[in-house]
This record gives structure tokens, C-alpha cells and sequence, in this order.
């Protein structure tokens, strides 16, 4: 059937079992086109003529030996002999001339040649005789070679030693350069090294105080309640910070109020910027030798921890920039997720780390105090549900656990086949579900009650997330979720009706981090791979 348009009159849907056109007798009693099978036959059953998925295929009588034989051969020499015609080689042709169309079985020594190889070799002894003649050598017996050099050896009054040890002394040894202290002295380790740099135009207002005073001077009051006002999704670009020179790897607003922002970039620095007012970048902790993996503040915003790839936790003093405590796991592990225990006066907190443990550490003693070790690879995500009580972890293996706070023993596991990793989560603002990021490009939602299910009516697709690890965010009322995208993309869509509402352009690379202001009504922040940070409203 040539006519196209008689294709799509054929099957009004491709699951159809009956046919919605009536073709003519002249299509059905048209002979086949194109070449002829040679080896196809009219007569007898079609089935029954094929002995192979793919129709006829023609039978060689071959011995088992005389194939692996010449599958070694075109393994180790590169060519084997022809099936098909008699005499002919396939592969390396001109190493098959060379060594006359040898196999691997004809290429192995005669019985002569291995006797007298034999024969150069001494007896392996008795074994009833320690030492003196006949004694056991076993596979230790020395070849003539070996005895000669050995007889030549003794002849001059020299320790044997062993064939390295004679081509290390034909060796003429270099005469170098005495190391001076300088390059032979242990140098200071500079990841407990940390500085601070205040960045601000003044540190302290007309009343004395500092940048952790929450300004009341807006629009807007930062002290009420998250959630009350109605959210908005931003259009326009209002502000753009700059000042990292890599891939920023987390963003977080300082809790409640949301005057200052903090950032954690791959150039090994933190900063604290200005939300409000002059948008001026106010505070740089330096003190990680390595790319910044993750930043969070604690309850209060008083304090911040910071993980890097050069394994160290490390606890910062928000307004004074001092580092307070440093925190190492026992086995080095880098940790890759930092969370605060929510409670207010709270002084612990959980680190996911790449060697598949979750580590509860005491920032007043500095000591671990709990350790969860379920998962079976890195740690994605730590998220606290059911009022803190309780949290969720995800991991790289592709599963989600559920644990009681301070009990070790997962009370969920969940890990269906369809899965994939989820690299980032968000609680939903009315405590009953929790967001992931999912591998396949899509947000998929849980319940964060007793029996912690995923809801199957409550999927977000329409952005690409593989390969990356981008944020995924809710709005302070619950109506919007909003996620990155690998092409420079931020998306939001409807939490009802799980639709998407609008995609803004907001970078050139990949969008890793997006985060909503807990007090605006539709203020959000946005970060990539370039190092910029854009303020969206």
C-alpha cells in the first residue's frame, strides 16, 4: 500500500484489530515488490520453514574444539579461517601469511621442544630430604641459566640477590640536592584556617545595630505569619548578584523574616548578601579548601553549618563570621546534605554523607551521638516530617527510609523498581506531604504521615533534571511549585491541579538552585552554574 492516504484510513487507531477501509481485490492479488529470496520456497507451512527468529538460517556441521579453536585464534592473532570457502582467512591477512595460517593449537611447542626445556631444569628432589643432595626444591627448582649465574656469582665472592636488585645496581645513582628544611617540613593545615571578610559599606546602623536586625522599614512586614498572603507567580528580573567565580551549590534564606540571603559555591567561598535596601553583598567566610557542598541555616539564623568536599563540617558564627566547631565523620566521609534539628533551642543536627550513613552530631560537645546506616549508597536528601519527629532520607540507591529521631532503625523502606534517585526534597506548607526531585525528569510527591505513600495523582512534569541535582521549591501558601532545569529554565506549576503555570528563562546554564522567600508573595531567587544569583519578582 503505496497511498498515504490510505494508510491512515487502514487503522482508525493503532490498537485496532479491524480494518475501517475496504481494500480492493486489485491491492490484496498485487504480486510482492522489490528482490526475490532466493532461499524462500512456496510450498508447505511458513512457520515451519524457519529455524531461526529472523527466518532460515543454513546448518554447518562444526566440532565444539574445532570453533574454540578458532576463536582463540582471532582472539590473540587476529584472523581465523573462512567457513565458507575452503583455504580462505577473514581478519588480519597479513599476519596470516606471515605465520602460514597457524592456529593457536599448531602455534604451541612439539613434545620435542618441551622435553628438552624440561630437561634444563633441575629436579625437584625428594621430599623426606631437608637439605644436602636430593633435597626438596619442588617449584623451586632452578633452571641451567640460573645455576650458571649463580656458579658465576659465587666465583666472585657476591650475595646472590635478585634480578631487580642486580639492574637497580647497574644503575648509576644521581647525585641530587640535599632537601632543604623548607621542602621537607610538614606544612600547616590550611582547611583549619578560617578568615572572614566583612564586605558591607557600614557594620553597624545609627542605633548600633548589625545586619541581623530584621528591617521594618518596607512594605512589607517580615515578622508575620508565612502563608497568610496570597502567592503570585514573579515575571520580571528586579536584581542580579555577582561575585562567586563558580557553580553555586546552595541558597537559603535566613529563617522567618528572609533579609539575607546565603550562598555556597564550588569556589570554595560563602557569602551573605543584602535582601533589602542596598542588595550588597555584606559578609565572605572563607575557610573550606574545597567545592562548597551544602549550607543551611540553624533555627534561629544566629548560626550556619557548611559541608565541603574536603570532608570538614564546619559551624559559622552568622554576624561575627568566626568559625565555631569543626566536624569530621570517622571515616572522612564528605557530606553531601546539612540539616539543623528544627527545634528552636535545638543544638544537634544531621549530615548525609557519601559512605551511605546518616551522622547526628552535638555542636556543644562536638562528638556524634547517633548514627543511621541503612542506605546503601551517598545520601541525597534529609528532610524532618510529623512535627520533627520523624524524618526522610533519600539516597542514591534509589530508595526512601523513614526513621524516628535519635532511633537508628528505619520505620519505613521504600523501593519499587520504577524508581529513580531523588536528589533534592521540599516539605509541602501543609505538613501532610513532601516533594522530591526525581531522576526522570519529573517531581513526584509522598505523604509524610504514618504511612508515608506516594501519591500517584500528584506528579510534576514538563522540566529536565537528569544528570543534575536541582532544587525543588512551594510556595508559602502551597498553591505553586517551582523547580529548576538543566536548560536555564525555571518552572512552576499548580500544586491542585499539578499543571504547569508559567517557565521563565532565568540563566544560560542549568538552573541547580531556586528558592522561594518565606515572607513575599511572589519574590524567588535563582542560581546556576555560573556563578550568578538573579532575585525574580
Amino acid at each position: 500500500m503505496q497511498d498515504p492516504m490510505r494508510l491512515q484510513l487502514m487503522l482508525a487507531k493503532p490498537t485496532d484489530t479491524a480494518l475501517t477501509y475496504n481494500v480492493p481485490y486489485a491491492d490484496l492479488a498485487r504480486p510482492s515488490q522489490g528482490p526475490s529470496n532466493p532461499y524462500k520456497t512456496t510450498q508447505g507451512n511458513v512457520l515451519k520453514r524457519k529455524n531461526a527468529l529472523t527466518g532460515n538460517a543454513q546448518e554447518a556441521v562444526i566440532s565444539d574444539a574445532t570453533f574454540t579453536a578458532q576463536h582463540r585464534t582471532f582472539q590473540s592473532l587476529g584472523y581465523t579461517k573462512d567457513p565458507s570457502v575452503h583455504g580462505a582467512f577473514v581478519g588480519d591477512l597479513a599476519k596470516a601469511q606471515a605465520l602460514e595460517g597457524r592456529d593457536v593449537i599448531q602455534m604451541r611447542p612439539s613434545k620435542e621442544e618441551s622435553a628438552a626445556f624440561r630437561r634444563k631444569r633441575q629436579k625437584k628432589g625428594d621430599a623426606s630430604i631437608v637439605d644436602g643432595d636430593g633435597a626438596y626444591k619442588g617449584p623451586w627448582a632452578r633452571y641451567q641459566d640460573d645455576q650458571m649465574y649463580e656458579d658465576e656469582a659465587a666465583l666472585g665472592e657476591e650475595e646472590l640477590a635478585s634480578d631487580e636488585e642486580y639492574i637497580e645496581e647497574a644503575i648509576v645513582p644521581a647525585r641530587d640536592a640535599v632537601p632543604t628544611k623548607l621542602t621537607s617540613d610538614y606544612q600547616d593545615d590550611i582547611a583549619n584556617t578560617e578568615t572572614t571578610q566583612f564586605n558591607g559599606t557600614a557594620q553597624y546602623d545609627y542605633q548600633g545595630r548589625t545586619y541581623m536586625h530584621v528591617p521594618q522599614d518596607l512594605d512589607i512586614d517580615l515578622r508575620t505569619e508565612a502563608g497568610v498572603q496570597k502567592n503570585y507567580i514573579p515575571k520580571k528580573l528586579i536584581h542580579t548578584w555577582k561575585s562567586h567565580t563558580k557553580a553555586i551549590n546552595a541558597l537559603r534564606f535566613f529563617p522567618d523574616s528572609g533579609h539575607l540571603l546565603l550562598s555556597a559555591s564550588a569556589d570554595t567561598k560563602v557569602k551573605l548578601w543584602d535582601v533589602y535596601h542596598d542588595r550588597e553583598l555584606l559578609r565572605t567566610y572563607s575557610g573550606h579548601t574545597k567545592s562548597v557542598t551544602d549550607a543551611t541555616f540553624s533555627p534561629t539564623g544566629t548560626h550556619f553549618l557548611t559541608g565541603s568536599y574536603d570532608r570538614y563540617m564546619k559551624l559559622w558564627d552568622t554576624e561575627t563570621g568566626t568559625c565555631l566547631s569543626r566536624f569530621q565523620t570517622s571515616t572522612k566521609a564528605v557530606p553531601h546534605v546539612l540539616r539543623f534539628y528544627p527545634a528552636t533551642d535545638t543544638r544537634e543536627f544531621l549530615a548525609g554523607t557519601s559512605d551511605k550513613k546518616i551522622v547526628q552530631f552535638d555542636t556543644r560537645t562536638g562528638e556524634m551521638t547517633q548514627e543511621y546506616d541503612h542506605h546503601l549508597q551517598a545520601v541525597n536528601t534529609i528532610t524532618f516530617v510529623d512535627s520533627d519527629r520523624r524524618f526522610i532520607t533519600t539516597s542514591d540507591d534509589k530508595s526512601l527510609r523513614a526513621w524516628e529521631y535519635n532511633i537508628p532503625v528505619p520505620i519505613k523502606f521504600i523501593a519499587e523498581p520504577y524508581m529513580y534517585s531523588l536528589t533534592r526534597s521540599f516539605p509541602h506548607p501543609n505538613h501532610k506531604s513532601v516533594l522530591f526531585q526525581s531522576g526522570d525528569n519529573q517531581i513526584v510527591v509522598y505523604a509524610s504521615t504514618d504511612r508515608f505513600r506516594q501519591n500517584r495523582k500528584k506528579c510534576f512534569r514538563g522540566h529536565n533534571n537528569a544528570g543534575y541535582a536541582i532544587d525543588v521549591g512551594v510556595s508559602p501558601d502551597g498553591q505553586f511549585v517551582m523547580s529548576g532545569d538543566s536548560g536555564g529554565f525555571v518552572c512552576f506549576w499548580d500544586w491542585k491541579t499539578c499543571k504547569m503555570w508559567h517557565k521563565i528563562r532565568a540563566h544560560e546554564g542549568a538552573v541547580v538552585c531556586a528558592q522561594w522567600h518565606p515572607r513575599e508573595s511572589s519574590k524567588v531567587v535563582t542560581a546556576g552554574l555560573e556563578g550568578g544569583i538573579r532575585f525574580w519578582d
